[in-house]
């Protein structure tokens, strides 16, 4: 069989596959990880796994699926997601069978993404008001034991396992099209590979591979100099090959983020995030399998990241649209936080801070922040804030309405002293969910505006990743057509499918699904009934 990408979900297809008997080339455009090994490398597992334990963290998959039947929604039936959770105890332990490392240190402040002193936190909404009402909090987010961001930590591993197991890896190596017989069925690759190119060109290759994905993430202007300059060498040196698959074809090939024409006509609404993963989630498995005959679905699904904690100080502000009204719970997932802030307010918000919130922010930076979070906060508590002594002031500078904000601001800080006016009081409930430790009063001068809007930005930048893909089978990750029926020989898993985190994403649950979905497609592919 062949596998058309080879981050998370291709390899753990191709190990799969591997180990159930099959022959398995990998093809890969650029030299391996994709977005996986440029991620975090946090993978969303519960239900009592040993790090969970360790942490003194109580959670079941019943737990599990109470909370994420909220985060998921109707992107996969019921019964996947049920399989999924009750499934996570022994996915994690498998992962720890190829090699993938993980620690139960819980992180104990509210973060988008935890410092190396921590490998276990709160990656998601689990402790935000709706959420809480229906499952017991559970921190969930399993980062992989590395320092600085653990992507590699997730897949070289992975890439390990899958070679000890015979699969073979054809890198530089960009697929184009299926091929298909008469009767529909996909039999093999059309792919343009620089096999066989001057050895100069080759490295050169190799090394722009290596530095566009990050940069294309934390200083997009070069990155795509680089990126220009990487595609001009496929044009160039790239020769058209036919490679045959006899079992079939697993398209794992990310998702569409880098190709902005897509982006704008599929999911406009998330055009102006900074796109996040690799050259290589330019939609094409996606469009290979829709012209071989499958379906797609959900493709209008992103997920923009506006994360300001750290520093968790942060989540005690106030988070307003232009019109100066509340637009929703503070301490949110970063992700659900943008997605209110695209949807309600046309991309715009800002933060209000008071000076007491900004003093204890600047505080916790150092100890809360990995070097990239550092850059954000300070952006995010210096260029990126707009300051004045009094609330009228702030609102006419930052062109929100001032009505608006006094009305928010009299009603948040009125509902932070409690029914009786008295701080130490009973505070009111807050009405969007927020944590009562997380609300206080705001209230001394001066006061501060920090624009979390929803755009591209070098300093502060917002990533997006789109969710949708080919519709599959979920009991074997065979991609479907639009009246149901399978394309033979043709399945497909990650971002490239549609899956779990289809309908919204929290950290660690793209990797996650990676894992399932193509263990599941490489099981599959191996039975005698592919």
């Amino acid at each position: 069989m062949v596998v058309v990408g080879y981050g998370a979900a291709g390899a753990c297809a191709a190990i799969e596959a591997a180990e159930g008997g099959a022959d398995v080339l990998v093809l890969d455009r650029f030299s391996g990880g994709g977005a996986t090994a440029i991620s975090g490398g946090v993978v969303y597992a519960g239900g009592g796994t040993p790090q969970q334990r360790d942490a003194g963290v109580s959670d079941s998959a019943a737990n599990m699926l109470a909370y994420l039947g909220l985060e998921t929604g109707d992107a996969v039936s019921p019964e996947t997601l049920q399989r999924f959770c009750e499934g996570s105890v022994s996915m994690l332990a498998w992962l720890g069978e190829q090699g993938v490392g993980f620690e139960g240190s819980l992180a104990p402040y509210k973060t988008s993404y935890p410092t190396n002193d921590y490998y276990l936190y709160y990656s998601g909404n689990e402790m935000a008001g709706p959420a809480r009402a229906v499952a017991e909090p559970a921190a969930r987010g399993h980062r992989a034991h590395a320092r600085g961001t653990s992507g590699r930590a997730v897949f070289g591993p992975l890439a390990c396992a899958a070679v000890r197991r015979g699969v073979r890896v054809r890198t530089h190596t960009r697929a184009e099209e299926l091929v298909t017989d008469a009767d529909g069925r996909v039999t093999g690759v059309v792919c343009r590979s620089l096999e066989g190119a001057p050895a100069r060109v080759a490295a050169e290759y190799r090394w722009l591979a290596g530095k566009v994905g990050k940069l294309n993430l934390w200083y997009h202007p070069v990155g795509k100099v680089l990126s220009r300059r990487l595609l001009k060498l496929e044009r160039r040196h790239a020769k058209t090959r036919t490679v045959e698959a006899r079992r079939g074809v697993v398209l794992a090939a990310g998702g569409f983020a880098f190709n902005r024409p897509m982006v704008r006509s599929e999911a406009a609404a998330y055009a102006r995030g900074l796109p996040l993963g690799t050259l290589g989630d330019d939609g094409s498995g996606i469009l290979m399998g829709r012209a071989a005959g499958g379906a797609t679905k959900h493709l209008d699904r992103a997920s923009a990241w506006r994360f300001y904690c750290p520093p968790a100080a942060l989540a005690k502000g106030m988070l307003v649209g232009l019109s100066g009204e509340r637009v929703c719970n503070e301490a949110l997932y970063g992700a659900t936080v943008a997605e209110s802030v695209i949807h309600e307010h046309a991309g715009r918000a800002y933060l209000l801070v008071d000076a007491s919130i900004l003093e204890e922010a600047r505080r916790q930076v150092p100890q809360q922040t990995l070097w990239f979070q550092r850059l954000q906060a300070r952006t995010m508590l210096g260029s990126g804030r707009i300051e004045a002594a009094t609330l009228d002031e702030l609102a006419a500078k930052a062109g929100v309405d001032v009505e608006g904000l006094q009305k928010s601001l009299g009603e948040y800080n009125d509902m932070s002293r409690g029914p009786t006016g008295d701080r130490a009081g009973d505070k009111v409930a807050d009405p969007l969910g927020k944590q009562p430790d997380l609300v206080q009063p705001i209230e001394r001068a001066p006061y501060s505006l920090i624009d979390i809007s929803v755009r591209a930005s070098v300093r502060f930048p917002c990533p997006t990743m789109t969710l949708g893909g080919l519709v599959v089978d979920e009991t074997t990750g065979q991609v479907l057509r639009e009246d149901g029926s399978p394309v033979p020989g043709l399945y497909a898993a990650g971002r490239t499918a549609v899956g779990i985190c289809s309908k919204s994403y929290v950290s660690g649950l793209s990797l996650a699904d990676c894992v399932f979905s193509g263990r599941r497609a490489g099981q599959s592919l191996a039975g005698p009934s592919a």
